[in-house]
């Protein structure tokens, strides 16, 4: 049997230089050539300080809209010229190329008559555009992300980036946190409408602007805030921490420990009506006609419409839990695997229950309970998703045989207690995650507070080091 041959090492030193200029189009570095090169540092943020982004909604002029389109298509034909860029050299040359090539082969796109296109939006933006790409590189060397795939027009969605040189930034004095942006290639500011103000006195550090399916715009404000813990919140008449137990489900999308249920609000399947008639007037459209292209408009508002009142639910009620209790306790669950497809038998009926998976939006209701508890000082604590919640009885914590999905209710065969299976789910995860708190808390020094996140999969790092 022939062994397999071995990959190419890479290549190296004068002879990927010279590749590098000959080859591939790449100049030399002229500006600092005596100055050895140095890694890229992101932006460090002062002590004590939380990044945080505010979004808001713009009304761009029509000059505005001709630029941020270009802008856009800039963005996206730079992304993708790179990405062939670094791929190519790799695969032809066996030359790695980085972030610093990148941007000084996007210095010779520029200056080519046939791209003079691309001086029409600022160069920060571009080279924006280039640092994404090296992060989607560094995330998939490190193991985390497939390899970078080319951004398409029709899918991929339209975003720019402007760092601190590619914007200006006027505070209005009678209303602190709010003012004027201009952004880089305008001469007018944006008509933003402020919801709500930026923290007083703080400048933007990033500024992204995006355009959604459905054709509006939002301006993405990266600020630096020092965020306030709220009051620690105890049980009545002792000083152990309030806990909430949260159990995710489709019946009721959260139950919690004392029996309240958040209900599922079911939008896809209210509105499924209303998409199909929009997706089979959108098929009898000839393609590429006006017509065509308003049902289009229809189907993105109505998804936007969708996730809007999703966010806000979501975010109205993570809220509302992160102020009243200390420790939040729910369960690891791997929701890529749970939307996997089925083969072979029932993939209807698995079709449908991943439907209703993406509907619930338990990724974002997870990922909001995280940074909520980060920023307020509470404690989110995540049991291993092997514990047995929902067949060990809350009672006399025996452990009972498995349970279908349509079963809602049980009787404990041990002590004979009757369960809502999600409210029993809920206690059996809050007593198994103020278990794991107190594991921790009680191994810290007296300065020392309790970690924001505490993984059940992870313990050891929260652990002091012994």
């Amino acid at each position: 049997m022939k062994e397999a041959a071995e990959e190419p090492e890479a290549v190296k030193g004068v002879r990927a230089e010279r590749i590098k200029r000959e080859e591939l189009g790449i100049e030399e570095r002229h500006k600092h050539a005596g100055r050895k090169a140095t890694p890229l540092r992101s932006h460090a943020k002062e002590a004590g300080a939380t990044h945080r982004v505010y979004r808001f909604r713009f009304y761009p002029t029509e000059a505005q809209t001709e630029q941020l389109g270009k802008t856009f298509g800039a963005c996206r034909w730079v992304y993708n010229e790179g990405l062939a860029l670094r791929s190519g050299a790799w695969e032809q040359h066996r030359v790695r190329v980085g972030f610093a090539e990148t941007c000084r082969a996007l210095t010779g796109w520029k200056r080519a008559e046939e791209r003079a296109w691309l001086q029409e939006v600022s160069s920060t933006v571009l080279q924006q555009a280039l640092r994404h790409l090296d992060q989607a590189f560094a995330r998939f060397f490190k193991g985390t992300a497939k390899y970078p795939k080319r951004r398409k027009k029709q899918r991929s969605r339209d975003a720019a980036t402007y760092v601190r040189t590619g914007f200006r930034w006027t505070e209005d004095s009678e209303r602190p946190g709010t003012g004027l942006i201009t952004l880089a290639k305008q001469s007018e500011p944006l008509d933003v409408r402020w919801s709500r103000p930026l923290p007083a006195g703080a400048m933007p550090v990033r500024l992204s602007v995006t355009r959604d399916r459905a054709g509006r715009y939002f301006l993405s404000a990266l600020v630096e805030e020092h965020m306030s813990s709220l009051p620690a919140v105890f049980l009545p008449g002792s000083r152990e921490p309030k806990a909430v137990g949260l159990d995710l489900g489709l019946a009721s999308l959260v139950t919690l420990d004392d029996g309240t249920k958040l209900v599922h609000p079911r939008l896809l399947k209210r509105y499924a009506g209303k998409l199909a008639r929009l997706q089979r007037e959108l098929h009898r459209k000839v393609k590429g006609s006006r017509n065509r292209d308003k049902v289009r408009q229809k189907i993105a508002r109505l998804y936007a419409l969708i996730g809007d009142v999703r966010r806000d639910m979501l975010d109205q009620f993570t809220t509302g839990l992160v102020r009243e209790n200390q420790v939040l306790v729910v369960e690891d669950l791997s929701i890529v695997t749970l939307l996997r497809p089925a083969r072979g038998k029932g993939r209807r009926r698995k079709a449908g229950l991943s439907r209703a998976i993406i509907d619930a939006g338990w990724a974002e209701l997870l990922r909001q309970l995280h940074y909520k508890c980060e920023w307020y000082g509470r404690t989110l604590v995540v049991v291993d998703r092997f514990f047995p919640s929902t067949r060990q009885c809350a009672a006399c914590h025996v452990k009972g045989p498995k349970l279908d999905v349509s079963v809602r209710e049980w009787t404990c065969a041990q002590c004979g207690a009757v369960h809502d299976r999600d409210v029993n789910a809920a206690v059996n995860l809050r007593d198994e995650g103020m278990r794991l708190y107190w594991l921790v808390a009680s191994t810290l020094p007296p300065d020392r507070q309790v970690p924001a996140a505490v993984r059940a999969s992870k313990l050891e790092e929260c652990l002091p080091a012994a």
